[in-house]
């Protein structure tokens, strides 16, 4: 049924819906690793809960650059000038950073909450943002 349903879109939008597809597997185990690996960080080693996430933010851009690159993205826009590729990359996670960043300030610096609130709109609004830069911007 699925695959029927895929057979009958144009090439382009079943070649988006793949990626989108691809993408939301991948971004989700890693936003999943990212937000669990934020908050245990700044839960149990007392880690101010900005700079867990940036330590976070460090390891798993390498992950997410690789596993975006050749998997979510893969037959998707031309692979010459990587160095172009890894700048826009770099600017598309600093996007998502400052994102996140800004969900911490707020919940947890500001409001007071407590250090899970941030993973919420880490797993679900950070997601789409990147998402649709990627595709337009880095993988294009």
């Amino acid at each position: 049924m699925i695959q029927s349903t895929l057979d009958r879109l144009p090439p382009t939008r079943r070649a988006m819906l793949l990626q989108l597809i691809r993408y939301a597997v991948a971004g989700m185990i890693i936003t999943l690793l990212v937000a669990a690996s934020y908050w245990l960080i700044a839960e149990y080693l007392h880690v101010d809960p900005m700079v867990s996430f940036t330590i976070v933010f460090l390891f798993f851009s390498a992950v997410s650059y690789f596993t975006h690159g050749a998997f979510s993205f893969k037959d998707h826009g031309a692979r010459d000038r990587q160095h172009v590729r890894m700048v826009r990359f770099i600017i598309v996670n600093l996007i998502g950073f400052a994102a996140n960043q800004f969900f911490i300030w707020l919940l947890v610096k500001q409001l007071g909450g407590p250090t899970w609130w941030p993973t919420l709109p880490m797993i679900f609004v950070t997601p789409l943002l990147t998402f649709a830069l990627h595709r337009r911007f880095v993988y294009a």
